[in-house]
């Protein structure tokens, strides 16, 4: 993980970036280099990262940083589709006579994709529930009982995207003697129509299956939000416990309020616990009155970023 230890000694955001993006690609070269999946080696590469304990970046350059990656993530989907959609033809025009067997061969590997996904969580989902009536229900943390009907919604939730048509992509156009992988055109349509088939069949119909049987949700992810928080607040006013000073006294009050507010069932959202509203309209009103000053020449342009930018870490920390 050297390269989250440099990014920890990194101070200035645009060099984060070109570091993170540079240990990604070389990564990716490295892996290939030594015959290994350069898919795969980034998945599980990103999943270790992810799962480590403290992140290396700062709250200042985390914003930015995250702001390029979901730009740079949605703009290759979509350039990974736009470019599916140029080689289909391109390949459907090189099967020949053989184009309709390999695209009843492709919807044939759809439904079995699909079907297959049933077999597995219904399953699964019957064993879990004969465990359950023989032990009892007795959660790590609080969740809903699982039921059919939410089987069936999870077995038809399963979507493919755009890792299946990098992986099919990843296939080698020649094997090391030099002749043409076989069926790589067979794979890279089965890959095309289960992810369009998925997309498009699965995705256009989920809301309308979670309808038709019923089901609800009761926000875990909200219960566990607010558990989060209550605890976390709960955990900064002991860090100042002690403190007698006004900013002290204010942030007790502040975060009791949060607590207060977050220990109940109700839902309750982070603006409203720490009345971020109050705090956007005096900070609309601060960017007018420094606005205001600059046009007056009453403070110059360095001035005037300085405090534009005081002025934004404050909204960014009010979740707009």
């Amino acid at each position: 993980m050297r390269g989250s230890r440099a990014l920890g000694r990194t101070g200035d955001a645009p060099t984060a970036i070109i570091i993170q993006f540079a240990t990604t690609f070389g990564i990716w070269i490295l892996a290939e280099a030594v015959g290994l999946s350069g898919i795969l080696t980034l998945v599980v590469y990103a999943m270790t990262v992810a799962r480590l304990p403290r992140s290396p970046l700062p709250a200042r350059m985390r914003v930015p940083v995250f702001a390029v990656w979901e730009t740079a993530v949605f703009v290759l989907n979509a350039f990974a589709f736009v470019l599916i959609g140029l080689q289909l033809r391109p390949i459907w025009e090189r099967l020949g006579d053989l184009a309709y067997d390999y695209a009843l061969v492709a919807f044939a590997v759809l439904v079995v994709v699909i079907f297959a996904r049933f077999v597995w969580v219904m399953a699964f989902n019957k064993a879990l529930r004969v465990r359950i009536d023989r032990r009892g229900f007795n959660p790590p943390r609080p969740m809903a009982r699982p039921t059919r009907a939410g089987a069936v919604v999870i077995s038809w939730a399963g979507m493919r995207g755009i890792v299946t048509l990098a992986a099919a992509f990843a296939v080698p156009e020649t094997l090391q003697d030099g002749s043409p992988f076989p069926y790589r055109d067979l794979i890279l349509l089965t890959a095309f129509v289960v992810t369009l088939g998925t997309l498009t069949l699965q995705g256009l119909t989920l809301k309308p299956l979670i309808v038709k049987l019923g089901l609800s949700d009761d926000d875990p992810v909200g219960r566990e939000t607010r558990l989060a928080r209550a605890e976390a607040y709960r955990a900064a006013l002991a860090a100042i416990e002690g403190d007698d000073s006004l900013a002290a006294k204010l942030l007790r009050k502040e975060y009791g309020a949060a607590i207060e507010l977050n220990a109940g069932s109700e839902r309750t959202e982070l603006a409203d616990a720490q009345n971020h509203a109050l705090r956007r309209k005096a900070l609309n009103a601060a960017r007018e009155k420094t606005i205001e000053l600059r046009r007056a020449s009453v403070i110059g342009d360095d001035a005037f970023h300085l405090i534009e930018e005081e002025l934004d870490w404050a909204e960014l920390a009010t979740g707009r």
